[in-house]
C-alpha cells in the first residue's frame, strides 16, 4: 500500500508554511516573542494548534523562519540590487529607517543573534551563514573600491566589511535603548570615512573668495 498524501491543514505545502510565518511575524510584532503563543499564531493562520506543530516544532523554529523571510525580502529587493558601492550608503540609510518601523522585530533579531551564538542553538547555522554572506557581499564591493584606490589606505576590504556589519548591528542595538538616537548619520559617516575619495573637493573659487 502506498502512503496517502497529507491533506488539509496537515499538508506541508509552501503556501501553508508561508501563511504560518506571516501569522507568526504579526504575533511577534504585536506581543513580542516571549508573550506570543503558538495557539495565537495558529488562530491567525486559520489552522489548529496540532496543525501548526506539524510544520514547526516550536517558537524558535518559527522565529528563525520569520527572520529568514525578512532577510530574503531585503536581499531580493534591496541589497542584491546594490551592484555598486556608490549606491550602498543610501540603501543602508533606507534599510535602517525601514527597520525602525518594526522595533519589535529588530529587538527579536538582536536577541536571537546573541542566543544563537551558542553552537548547539538551532539557529546557529542560520546566523553563521547570514553573517558570512553579508561580509562577502560587502567585501566584494570594498575590493572594487580598493582596486580603484578609493578605499581608505588604512583598511583592507575584509576588515572594512566586518566593521560595517559591526556598525550596523551596534547602532540598531543602541537605538533600541534610545529611540532619539540618530543611527543613519553615523552609518553614512562611516561610509565617508571608508571612502575618502568620494568626498567632493572644494572648488578653487570658494577657496580664494575675497
Amino acid at each position: 500500500m502506498t502512503q496517502a498524501k497529507a491533506r488539509g491543514p496537515y499538508a506541508k505545502t509552501p503556501a501553508r508554511r508561508a501563511e504560518i510565518v506571516r501569522a507568526a511575524r504579526d504575533s511577534f510584532a504585536e506581543h513580542g516573542f516571549t508573550k506570543a503563543s503558538l495557539r495565537d499564531i495558529a488562530e491567525r493562520a486559520g489552522i489548529t494548534h496540532a496543525g501548526l506543530l506539524h510544520h514547526f516544532d516550536n517558537k524558535d523554529e518559527l522565529l528563525a523562519a520569520v527572520l529568514t523571510e525578512r532577510d530574503t525580502e531585503e536581499w531580493q529587493y534591496g541589497l542584491s540590487q546594490v551592484t555598486a558601492m556608490d549606491h550602498l550608503a543610501p540603501y543602508l540609510g533606507e534599510l535602517l529607517r525601514h527597520h525602525q518601523k518594526t522595533p519589535e522585530l529588530m529587538r527579536l533579531w538582536i536577541e536571537l543573534a546573541a542566543t544563537a551564538s551558542r553552537p548547539e542553538h538551532p539557529a546557529n547555522g542560520y546566523f553563521v551563514q547570514r553573517y558570512d554572506r553579508g561580509r562577502e557581499h560587502f567585501a566584494q564591493g570594498m575590493r572594487e573600491k580598493a582596486d580603484r584606490g578609493e578605499l581608505h589606505a588604512g583598511l583592507n576590504p575584509e576588515d572594512a566589511a566586518t566593521l560595517l556589519q559591526a556598525v550596523l548591528n551596534g547602532l540598531q542595538l543602541q537605538w533600541l535603548l534610545d529611540h532619539d538616537l540618530d543611527i543613519v548619520g553615523p552609518v553614512l559617516m562611516f561610509m565617508r570615512m571608508a571612502f575618502p575619495q568620494d568626498e567632493e573637493p572644494q572648488s578653487e573659487e570658494t577657496d580664494h573668495e575675497d
